[in-house]
């Protein structure tokens, strides 16, 4: 009987203990993945750039349906470290615009980085000259009808023929630096549907403008008004060779 007793007691003793380190690990680790749960983080000494995009990548696909795929995420947090860096972000979002997608998709993703919430996933147009279905040409020209790869940081509004539209300034020489000038702005447009897309077999393209639905460009257009990121993706290697945003060392 002595003996049964003392069997127990140590069986007791044993689950508790593995019990109680369990928690604890399961405490350590959720304290290491909240890391990320403000932009403070981003500024973090003890994480390698590539831990607080995983983090940060792992914090949002917890809170959203539909995020941009992983290697495209961590390419427009480089250039967001960088204009930060540079004293050019007033608000922490960051715009995501993937054109290794189809136009029929919801390209365009609005990332809240300090509350890891997708604001927006909604459908972008590219340029007439770009392509159809498909982005595949890209140009810094006036005139060009093509769009810009690369990073942005936004601007002021206007009124113009395609109602409230957003200036986005293009950070990068040879890519996008001429948007201004262009008038490469967000807009919205009745070509940048889901109804275009069903009637036409695609989306309708600009002149070179990330034109987003109507229904949804005042509200977009105010929230990332004002010195926001934008970056504008395309797997180019001539791009991601030359970027020195892309290139740039990330702590």
């Amino acid at each position: 009987m002595t003996y049964r007793f003392l069997t127990v007691v140590a069986v007791l003793c044993f689950s508790f203990a593995f019990t109680g380190k369990e928690e604890l690990n399961k405490e350590n680790v959720k304290d290491s993945r909240s890391e990320f749960v403000s932009s403070k983080t981003l500024k973090s000494t003890g994480l390698s750039f590539k831990e607080k995009v995983t983090n940060a990548y792992d914090a949002f696909i917890k809170n959203n349906a539909s995020m941009p795929a992983p290697e495209v995420f961590e390419e427009g947090m480089k250039g967001y470290f960088k204009l930060e860096k540079e004293g050019a972000v007033t608000k922490k979002i960051l715009t995501i615009v993937d054109f290794d997608l189809s136009s029929k998709k919801k390209r365009m993703w609005i990332l809240d980085m300090e509350n890891q919430k997708v604001l927006f996933n909604t459908y972008t147009s590219h340029g007439k000259n770009t392509g159809g279905e498909f982005a595949n040409s890209f140009s810094n020209t006036v005139n060009s009808l093509q769009s810009s790869l690369g990073f942005y940081v936004t601007g002021e509004t206007y009124y113009g023929k395609n109602g409230l539209s957003l200036f986005i300034d293009g950070k990068e020489k040879g890519f996008n630096s001429n948007a201004r000038k262009r008038y490469v702005v967000i807009h919205g447009a009745d070509y940048a549907t889901s109804a275009f897309i069903k009637k036409y077999g695609r989306l309708g393209r600009s002149y070179g403008c990330p034109a987003v639905p109507n229904s949804l460009a005042k509200k977009l257009i105010n929230t990332i008004k004002g010195e926001s990121v934008v970056y504008i993706h395309k797997n180019s290697g001539n791009y991601q060779q030359k970027s020195a945003y892309l290139n740039y060392t990330a702590a």
